[in-house]
């Protein structure tokens, strides 16, 4: 990699994982790495990073990136595609018209990026067909906001949660998913031990360290958990009269809904599936409790009654009058970096630019004045599940897909990867190869974190600045400007003239100050007129900012919301279950979700040796009783089936997990393991309003996965996968990759040639080998040149040493003599302790190290263990785990 100039001082940036915006120092070194620290000036983290941010500086080189343009697997230059798209694009128009065509985009896009592609599509091509993978994540908190609000405004900000008595996490485990967020609590709670903390989940995740109270809900159960609330609040006296008679509407509405669905504490402990005296403490805490934030994240949105879910939490807040103050209020953590950048400019298919709406002619006259384009979008597009199925059928015919991955995101995946190998013309842009440019017509080479310029907003309105310190590899642009290529190629370049990502902003925050004078919420008046100088200064700053340099923390502080009547609104919602329901057939719920190490599909996190140390496999977690049930143990292999896929995954067996449920994480996907793609199985029924996907409930069948042999492999270059039944890959430490393998059968032919063909021995090379027929052990390696080049550990009975030490050997430029005897029983000369599995990602300490360290007394606290062993003195992502450990001994 190479950095755009020499640095004396760290670029101040942000970081480009979830959506708590960290800002970041980076600062290249003269070796070419990156050095990476939090920024103690930056609002949202005030100079913290968890693991991944941590991380960041693994992630940035330039090994297996997309460097050129290609059209069908063979490269061009930049002319060349993007007259193949201009030309692509422009015939599919003239023969099928606006609503053919397709953008889907990212909440990793910048907002510069978003806006030009929001501009494209509904303003010149005329298709409001642009929607975004942030309608997988946050788009039932849009809707359930515009249904309350008028507006989709998050009311809140980061200090409420430090701010508030009671903190109530629903469907977030936020210490693995927002762990920098989950830090600035702990703190909270140190310095304010009167804090009272309640998770309400199905699982017991390590977000309930911190908790006094966890209700395991039954999963799809929320809708009627709050109404509950409202019902008891109001038995209470707890309502709010003379903020509901000035400042909201709806309420006896939404009561009379909340009573029918919920007539007694009895009457909802049993339908949620929790134990009465605990729903009546919360309760109880609620309604006694002025400081409250509910703090709530895709457990509520992905449900095909996730709108409603939003909506129940929000009525408590507004019936209570707990808004638009301090340490109170309904607050939605986004999953993305800039999925709020994407709502600002009209990322989703029924939203317009600047929070304008859509459905308004008088807001589509606006939009078009400003733009001075020749047409606008009269009515909204497909949502991505809906948008997926038209290019499925051929109502869509050409799609271009931009950082994003929905050959792995998106539920129902297989269908998904049938649709994009059946369109005319699919263009996809990305860093690295993916799932999804595997199945492109055009692949366009993208500038990542590190290398481009803009802005993105995160889940408290803060707008921060992404900075490039590092050149792109190769040929590779920014998004925004391979737009506006392609725009000024079909005839409309007096639109895309822009020269910058700060000309860019600069319109984007004029069209949301434009005929604004304070009706809406979305407004960067104060931004509008940025030099580029000043862009290139701008600190991070939260929106709206109606004057030059004055943001706003905390929203309706003066009762004020942007309905028609500019009162809120209580919306009545009843408990609606999700459509598919467990059976004889698939008798569990699967549920889906993320891990601490690693984030969305692994393009980025896949490249940090470190992140893949801490889990190395998918898993599938459940409950004793239900792997009783099936007759697994821990760690076996099992296959999982729904109406819609299968995957194989590693049993984790938990009293964590709410029996009748499974978890299995997201990220795996075909360059990470042959068969971890959780998302195929996943049901593609979505919310009635806000079109998110229910992720969170598919009907469910687990069964053990026979098998013959299992084993690993370490490998310098990418191992013959082609007849192994089931493997996961990782990034080691020291220049490998690491293959935890399995088959149903042994090999056809002998376990040596198999193997010398799937490790690539060459003529001249040295050639190992270890072989027990008796108990069908194998093992295997390959020196070459007096290097370790690969090697192979076969038991059937899945006893195999552990590969720390092995992966240590290819960091030596000759192995000696003492390694070479020891190679093939996998264990040094002498005793090593093997770690066990990685719990601090930052100082890779293992389970095995840390507790030992807790029996002899050397560490029997977190603090001792970080005096100790240094364990959660980096970022603290594992304290949560260190904890854990420490209660078990």
């Amino acid at each position: 990699m190479n950095a755009l100039t020499a640095v004396s001082e760290p670029v101040r940036t942000t970081c480009p994982y979830c959506g708590v915006g960290c800002g970041v120092l980076a600062k290249p070194r003269q070796d070419g790495t990156v050095e990476v620290a939090g920024d103690p000036l930056h609002p949202a983290n005030r100079g913290r990073l968890c693991s991944k941010g941590m991380a960041l500086g693994e992630t940035v080189g330039h090994e297996a990136r997309l460097t050129r343009p290609s059209i069908a697997g063979q490269p061009v230059d930049w002319d060349t595609a993007l007259d193949h798209i201009a030309n692509g694009l422009r015939d599919t128009l003239a023969a099928h018209g606006p609503d053919s065509v397709a953008l889907y985009v990212s909440g990793q896009l910048l907002t510069e990026d978003y806006y030009v592609a929001n501009k494209l599509m509904k303003g010149y091509i005329g298709t409001a067909n642009i929607d975004t993978n942030s309608r997988l994540c946050m788009s039932s908190a849009v809707a359930g906001h515009k249904r309350a609000f008028g507006s989709d405004t998050v009311p809140t900000c980061y200090e409420d949660l430090e701010q508030a008595d009671l903190l109530v996490l629903v469907g977030s485990n936020l210490a693995w998913c927002h762990p920098v967020l989950y830090r600035r609590i702990e703190a909270a709670k140190a310095e304010r031990p009167e804090l009272t903390i309640v998770v309400i989940d199905p699982r017991r995740t390590p977000s309930c360290d911190l908790a006094a109270l966890h209700l395991p809900l039954r999963p799809g159960s929320d809708v009627r958990l709050f109404n509950g609330l409202l019902a008891h609040l109001a038995r209470e006296g707890r309502a709010d009269f003379g903020f509901l008679e000035r400042h909201a509407s709806g309420y006896a509405a939404a009561l009379e809904a909340a009573r029918a669905d919920a007539p007694s504490i009895p009457a909802v402990a049993a339908a949620c599936g929790v134990a009465e005296e605990d729903l009546a403490q919360f309760y109880h805490l609620f309604a006694r409790t002025e400081r409250v934030v509910t703090l709530f994240s895709q457990g509520v949105n992905q449900s095909s009654a996730g709108t409603d879910k939003v909506n129940a939490i929000i009525n408590c807040h507004l019936f209570t009058g707990r808004i638009g103050q301090a340490g109170r209020g309904p607050f939605s953590i986004t999953g993305q970096p800039n999925a709020m950048g994407g709502r600002e400019v009209g990322g989703l298919a029924n939203q317009l630019a600047a929070h304008l709406d859509l459905e308004s002619a008088e807001h589509r006259d606006l939009v078009q004045r400003f733009w001075g384009s020749p047409v606008v979008a009269e009515r909204a597009g497909l949502k991505a599940v809906d948008l997926f199925e038209a290019v499925g059928d051929g109502r869509v015919k050409a799609i271009w897909i931009m950082a994003t991955n929905p050959a792995v995101s998106l539920p129902d995946g297989d269908r998904v990867r049938a649709a994009l190998r059946n369109c005319p013309l699919v263009i996809v842009s990305d860093m690295c190869p993916t799932d999804t440019t595997a199945l492109a017509d055009v692949v366009l080479p993208a500038a990542s974190w590190g290398e481009r310029d803009g802005t993105v907003t995160n889940s408290e309105r803060c707008i921060s600045r992404q900075r490039a310190f590092l050149s792109p590899p190769g040929e590779a642009k920014p998004d925004w400007w391979a737009m506006c290529e392609v725009a000024r190629r079909m005839g409309y370049g007096q639109g895309f003239g822009f020269a910058s990502a700060a000309e860019v902003f600069q319109e984007h925050a004029r069209l949301s100050a434009f005929e604004n004078a304070g009706r809406r919420d979305f407004d960067l008046a104060g931004l509008a007129d940025l030099k580029p100088e000043a862009y290139a200064q701008l600190a991070p700053v939260c929106w709206p900012v109606p004057a030059a340099g004055a943001g706003t923390q905390r929203m309706f502080a003066d009762g004020r919301f942007y309905t028609p009547d500019g009162r809120a609104r209580l919306v009545p919602v009843r408990h609606r279950p999700p459509v598919h329901s467990p059976d004889g057939d698939y008798p569990l719920i699967l549920n889906t979700g993320r891990i601490r190490d690693q984030w969305h599909t692994m393009t980025r996190t896949g490249r940090s040796p470190r992140l893949s140390t801490h889990i190395t496999e998918p898993f599938a977690e459940l409950h004793p009783f239900d792997a009783a049930q099936i007759g697994l143990r821990d760690n076996d292999l099992v296959r999982l089936e729904t109406a819609w896929g299968a995957m194989l995954a590693r049993a984790r067996i938990s009293r964590d997990q709410r029996q009748g449920s499974v978890f299995v994480p997201m990220h795996w996907n075909d360059r990470f393991a042959a068969s971890g793609r959780v998302d195929a199985l996943v049901n593609p029924v979505v919310d009635p309003v806000s079109g998110e996907p229910e992720f969170k409930h598919t009907p469910l069948r687990v069964q053990p996965q026979r098998c013959a042999w299992e084993g690993f492999a370490l490998v310098r270059e990418d191992l013959d996968t082609q007849d192994v039944d089931y493997w996961v890959r990782s990034l080691g430490q020291h220049g490998c990759w690491r293959y935890r393998l399995a088959g149903t059968q042994a090999p056809a032919t002998a376990w040596s040639a198999w193997a010398r063909l799937r490790l690539g021995a060459r003529d001249g090379d040295e050639w190992l080998e270890y072989v027990d027929r008796g108990a069908g052990r194998y093992r295997a390696a390959v020196i070459r040149q007096g290097r370790l080049a690969s090697c192979l550990f076969v038991d059937p009975s899945g006893n195999l040493p552990p590969w720390a030490w092995l992966e240590g050997l290819f960091e030596a430029s000759v192995l000696d003599g003492p390694s070479r005897m020891s190679l093939l029983a996998g264990r040094a000369p002498g005793i090593v302790e093997d770690q066990g599995e990685i719990v601090c990602s930052c100082f890779q300490v293992g389970r095995n190290r840390l507790l030992r360290a807790m029996r002899e007394g050397e560490a029997v606290t977190v603090e001792a263990i970080g005096d100790k062993l240094k364990a959660g003195t980096g970022c603290g992502s594992c304290v949560p785990e260190l904890k854990r450990l420490l209660a078990s001994i």
